[in-house]
């Protein structure tokens, strides 16, 4: 009786399982059979079918419009635009740069098209290094694109070294000419340098408030705000007023090159191929002479080899010649046909000064000024004139040497002295950064910002 009474419940559980999956069967034939529908049920509903989307489109319809980064932009501008990589600086001194350059279209207008002649090279170079290309813009806010730019702290070129990083980066400084000027030696040394101090920092900003102030003067900002525990990026740190508005000036350039139609401001485009070529020389050659051999102004020769400051280029500079792309064949057509003549590629002198003779009587034996005899030697107040100084005087075939000894450049016995900020109408102080007075909406109250140490 107990095992009849333990085997109902399992039997019991057998025949349900039956009785459901019996169920289980006739409920999916009914659903398979066509006939078990009533005629009187709703019929199902339709789905409208969805046309074909290759039919909707129209042929006439434009292409969307695509970017091809693979193929070079005709505009220069676009080119630098799509190199552009350095992070965006957001702060209030950058929009006050930005209307400060907008106010003056004139200046900027002036300043890109100064620009013109090196803005292909130095975006090339940036290329081949793979480094941001908003660097181009750099020798707006140092020199605007003035190769001839002078500081007061004797900082000198397109890219303003001042004499000793300029020697550390190879730019040889003489009488005769000063490769800080010079446009391909010193576009290579600044680059250089802008990298090395780039891998010291980490940071672009950094880096280049590095190259306004010093990198050890960074370095040391930095180290302050550590060991205090505040933020190191560039906004955070304690720096010199010029060095505070460097980068907003860049990054102002930047947003207006980026964006010239949200400002009001058109750009005539740059074609995008090199303004210039070089050519190896291989001894003195008169400046007047290389410009007439190439078929150019003087002025435009001197814009693109503005590192001499004597009437004849030296071997020694062992610089290539600069010349406009399109006159580099003139240019070598011309020199053969001199050279076949056997005719001098310089017509200038070189006279040593004898025991006790004067300036005065050697000027006068060679029928030019006491004052451009100065000139043309580079001699000041601070020149040393010992018996066996070494003179360039103009020998009798010299090519207009009056007309282009006053317009060699020349660099100053002095540097031009830095304006002492000064308070405005409102009690503002109105700092000097690069030759331009700029107002501070607002400035510390305390004393005026020291000085950066120009590289």
């Amino acid at each position: 009786m107990s095992l009849l009474r333990c085997l109902i419940p399992s039997l019991l559980l057998i025949l349900t399982g039956f009785a459901h999956a019996e169920q289980a069967l006739q409920m999916s034939a009914e659903l398979a059979s066509p006939t078990t529908l009533s005629f009187n049920a709703a019929p199902p509903p339709v789905i409208p079918r969805l046309p074909d989307p290759s039919q909707e489109v129209k042929d006439d319809l434009p292409p969307i419009p695509t970017i091809d980064l693979t193929t070079p932009p005709d505009d220069l501008w676009q080119r630098m635009r799509n190199g552009f990589s350095m992070p965006d600086l957001d702060s209030p001194l950058v929009a006050d740069r930005q209307a400060w350059y907008l106010n003056r279209p004139d200046l900027l207008k002036r300043i890109f098209e100064r620009s013109r002649r090196y803005l292909h090279h130095i975006v090339a170079e940036l290329e081949k290094r793979g480094m941001p290309t908003e660097l181009a813009l750099l020798p707006i806010v140092e020199s605007s694109y003035n190769p001839l730019a002078y500081s007061s702290a004797r900082a000198l070129g397109m890219w303003q070294f001042i004499p000793a990083t300029g020697k550390t980066y190879k730019l040889q400084q003489n009488a005769w000419f000063d490769q800080r000027r010079d446009i391909v030696a010193s576009t290579s040394a600044a680059l250089d340098y802008l990298q090395t101090i780039y891998e010291m920092h980490g940071d672009w900003h950094l880096a280049l408030a590095s190259y306004n102030w010093g990198e050890n003067a960074v370095g040391r900002a930095v180290a302050k705000n550590r060991a205090k525990g505040l933020p190191t990026d560039y906004q955070h740190l304690k720096m010199p007023l010029e060095t505070s508005y460097y980068v907003p000036k860049l990054q102002a350039i930047k947003n207006i090159i980026a964006q010239p139609q949200l400002f009001g401001i058109s750009l005539d485009p740059i074609p995008n191929r090199p303004y210039f070529g070089t050519v190896e020389r291989s001894g003195n050659m008169d400046i007047a002479l290389a410009a007439r051999l190439a078929e150019i102004p003087v002025e435009e020769f001197i814009a693109l080899n503005p590192a001499y400051s004597r009437p004849v280029m030296p071997t020694a500079a062992n610089s290539p010649l600069v010349l406009p792309a399109e006159k580099v064949q003139t240019f070598l057509d011309n020199l053969q046909s001199h050279e076949a003549q056997d005719k001098p590629l310089s017509a200038w002198l070189t006279y040593n000064l004898k025991k006790g003779e004067k300036l005065d009587s050697v000027a006068s034996r060679y029928h030019i000024s006491t004052a451009r005899l100065k000139q043309l030697n580079g001699i000041n107040v601070r020149t040393k004139i010992a018996p066996g100084f070494a003179l360039l005087v103009p020998g009798k075939d010299a090519i207009g040497y009056e007309s282009i000894a006053a317009r060699l450049p020349q660099t100053p016995a002095s540097p031009p002295r830095a304006a002492k900020p000064k308070k405005g109408k409102a009690g503002k102080f109105h700092p000097k950064n690069k030759g331009v007075i700029v107002k501070i909406r607002k400035a510390p109250a305390a004393k005026p910002a020291v000085k950066p140490k120009k590289r």
